[in-house]
């Protein structure tokens, strides 16, 4: 029954972590039991199945439970299979979130040589917008997860790809991480590329675009800004914040934190 596959995808977090704290009386019980069940509970055929066995793998990494080799002998090549061009439509749709929601959790080297090069291919994907949107959705984090050199080199040019695609909801959404976009490059690109990028999306024939162009206005002024001397840097949820000074500090400790909370650098694709 599927209602109890579900379920038992939903106290598989509750159990590794009990298994992680009992470590020395079960040392491989994770690996050997829990672990190939998530992977399989993946590609079930009931979608409620599959959406809680990704909601346990998600919880998983995040608690750092999954073993890198598991990642990427077991996890990632189901992924790219799911997402191949031939892949059925809807699992395609949950594997690009999957990998988008995933990159931050994952090592530079795994995530670059293993996932993105297919998330490269489906910001093309001509077949479905769907995914389309979420890899323009996700971009930012994308870039923050792979760094500058990957970013400058892949990602950018798909990035210019997805800025002018024929659907305005792609061209808004790339507005809305275009801070994040920017954050990750060379003061160079981030001039002489993503500057006129940006102009165009504010000069957008639709009005939904250019609305979030102009939010986006400010977050994108402030990563040319020097992180030295303005104190401003983004943290790890997407927020743009202000450092203070040593002195600012000093002078008066009770004075409130100088974040500014700004929109995130990704967006839940529905």
């Amino acid at each position: 029954e599927p209602t109890v596959r579900t379920e038992l995808m939903e106290q598989i977090p509750p159990i590794a972590i009990f298994l992680q704290e009992s470590r020395p009386k079960f040392p491989t019980a994770f690996f050997e039991y829990l672990m190939p069940i998530v992977v399989r509970y993946l590609t079930d055929i009931n979608n409620q199945v599959r959406k809680a066995g990704q909601e346990a793998l998600l919880i998983l990494l995040e608690q750092d439970l999954v073993a890198q080799s598991d990642v990427e002998n077991k996890v990632c090549p189901i992924l790219l299979d799911l997402s191949a061009p031939d892949s059925d439509d809807e699992y395609k749709v949950e594997a690009v979130n999957m990998i988008c929601k995933m990159a931050s959790m994952l090592s530079r080297t795994t995530v670059e040589h293993m996932l993105l090069p297919r998330f490269c291919e489906l910001c093309s994907d001509g077949k479905l917008f769907q995914v389309r949107k979420i890899c323009a959705a996700n971009f930012g984090d994308i870039c923050n997860a792979v760094g500058q050199e990957a970013t400058e080199r892949l990602l950018i040019p798909k990035f210019f790809e997805l800025c002018s695609d024929s659907v305005w909801g792609m061209r808004k959404a790339c507005a809305e991480c275009f801070m994040a976009v920017s954050y990750t490059t060379s003061p160079e690109v981030r001039r002489s590329k993503l500057s006129p990028l940006f102009i165009s999306l504010i000069s957008d024939s639709c009005r939904w675009v250019r609305q979030a162009a102009f939010q986006s206005l400010g977050p994108f002024i402030s990563t040319f800004a020097n992180p030295s001397s303005a104190g401003l840097y983004v943290r790890e949820d997407g927020t743009l914040s202000i450092r203070p000074s040593a002195q600012d500090v000093n002078s008066d400790s009770c004075q409130p934190s100088n974040n500014i909370p700004l929109m995130s650098s990704s967006a839940n694709a529905a």
